[in-house]
């Protein structure tokens, strides 16, 4: 769920069925309820990372609605209930109708993930520049960046891209040496182009200063 809204732990905590919409493929963080940062309403889309994330949410949320009857108003990440067994001990009997109590067993949710798969530990928090990386790469045209940094929460595209934007040194030489290697860029026109911009240049370093 996190991957595929990019939703901070805590507001996922949160959350209730009524705030997601599986039909229109986006969550309403509803600021009045939701745990959200500064308590701001977000409406986010569902991020294109791949079909096996959204059918695993949706499935999940059918499961609460038809399976286990839940309302609008149920979480939509509940509590284990717990019961009894034979010997007095708390043992796991399903599912309360009632939300964690804080952003907590989601970090730990990530952390048996991460030794499950022997990789270091990632916080819920990195998905969010895990996002915002995938976002360089796909999003084509400044607006659709915008779009973009706006469905994570960002009321400035600045903020997405000095928080979660850096690039890392060795994709920084690729995209650079990319750049340069580009075929259109060695065409007639171009070099012609180019040698107007350097002859304007040096004009301007050669004049005088202005008094």
């Amino acid at each position: 769920f996190i991957v595929l809204t990019g939703v901070r732990d805590g507001a996922a905590a949160s959350l209730r069925l009524r705030h997601v919409d599986i039909q229109r493929r986006l969550v309403v963080q509803d600021g009045r309820a939701v745990n959200t940062k500064f308590r701001k309403t977000i409406q986010t889309a569902f991020f294109p990372v791949g079909k096996p994330f959204e059918c695993i949410v949706m499935d999940w949320v059918r499961r609460l609605r038809a399976g286990l009857m839940y309302g609008p108003d149920d979480p939509l990440f509940p509590q284990t209930a717990l019961s009894f067994d034979p010997s007095g001990n708390f043992t796991p009997s399903g599912l309360a109708r009632i939300p964690w109590a804080n952003s907590g067993p989601i970090r730990e949710i990530f952390k048996r993930a991460c030794e499950a798969a022997d990789i270091p530990y990632f916080n819920p928090h990195s998905v969010r520049k895990t996002l915002t990386a995938l976002g360089q790469r796909v999003c084509r045209t400044p607006e659709e960046f915008k779009a973009w940094s706006q469905n994570l929460g960002h009321e400035s595209v600045m903020t997405t891209f000095t928080s979660y934007g850096s690039v890392p040194l060795a994709r920084q030489t690729e995209i650079i040496q990319g750049i340069g290697n580009t075929a259109h860029l060695d065409s007639p026109g171009d070099r012609e182009k180019t040698r107007e911009a350097l002859a304007h240049l040096s004009r301007l370093i050669d004049a005088p200063p202005l008094r």
